[in-house]
C-alpha cells in the first residue's frame, strides 16, 4: 500500500500552517482530524473527513504538481560550505513563514564551481512572498560574499509532470 501524505500547506487556512503528515491512509486521516480539531478548531465529522480524505496524496520524496513554481539559481562558489551554512541559518530563521517545499542543491558535472539550486513552491504567488519575506532578503546580499559574479535566476511554471 503506498503512503500518503497531508500537506496543510496546500489546505486554505488563515493559520499559514506547515504541518505535514504522512503514513498509511489510516494513520494520516486520524492525526489530520486530530491536527485540524485541535490547531485549527474545525469540528470532527463526516464532512470534516472527507475534506481531508480529498486532499490526501501519495507521498513523494519532493512534491511537485501542476501549477507549482520552481526558481532555478544558478551561482558559481570556491566555498560551498559557507553557502551552505547561510542556508542552513535562512532554513532556521525563516521556520514556519518560509512557503518553499523543497531545495535542491545541484553541481555542474562539467563546469567546476557551478551549482544550480531549485526551489519549489505551491505557486508563483508563494514565491514572491518568500522572496520578499526580510529574512530572505538579508541572506540573499550575505550570499554574494561566498559566491562569486551574479547568480542567475530563472522563474518556472510547472506545466507537466511526467511520472516514471
Amino acid at each position: 500500500m503506498a503512503r500518503k501524505s497531508l500537506d496543510c500547506r496546500t489546505i486554505p487556512s488563515e493559520r499559514s500552517c506547515t504541518v505535514q503528515i504522512s503514513g498509511e491512509e489510516d494513520e494520516v486521516l486520524e492525526l489530520a482530524v486530530a491536527h485540524a480539531v485541535t490547531a485549527h478548531g474545525h469540528t470532527d465529522g463526516p464532512e470534516l473527513r472527507d475534506g481531508l480524505r480529498a486532499a490526501l496524496r501519495d507521498e513523494e520524496g519532493l512534491q511537485l504538481e501542476e501549477g507549482a513554481f520552481v526558481q532555478l539559481i544558478e551561482f558559481h562558489a570556491r566555498d560551498l560550505d559557507g553557502f551552505r551554512a547561510l542556508g542552513e541559518e535562512w532554513r532556521e530563521r525563516m521556520g514556519r513563514e518560509t512557503t518553499a517545499r523543497w531545495i535542491a542543491v545541484t553541481a555542474d558535472h562539467d563546469r567546476a564551481d557551478t551549482y544550480v539550486q531549485l526551489v519549489a513552491f505551491p505557486d508563483y504567488a508563494s514565491a514572491m512572498r518568500n522572496s520578499e519575506h526580510p529574512v530572505t532578503t538579508d541572506i540573499s546580499k550575505r550570499m554574494q560574499e561566498v559566491t562569486e559574479g551574479e547568480a542567475h535566476f530563472r522563474n518556472l511554471d510547472v506545466v507537466e509532470l511526467m511520472r516514471i
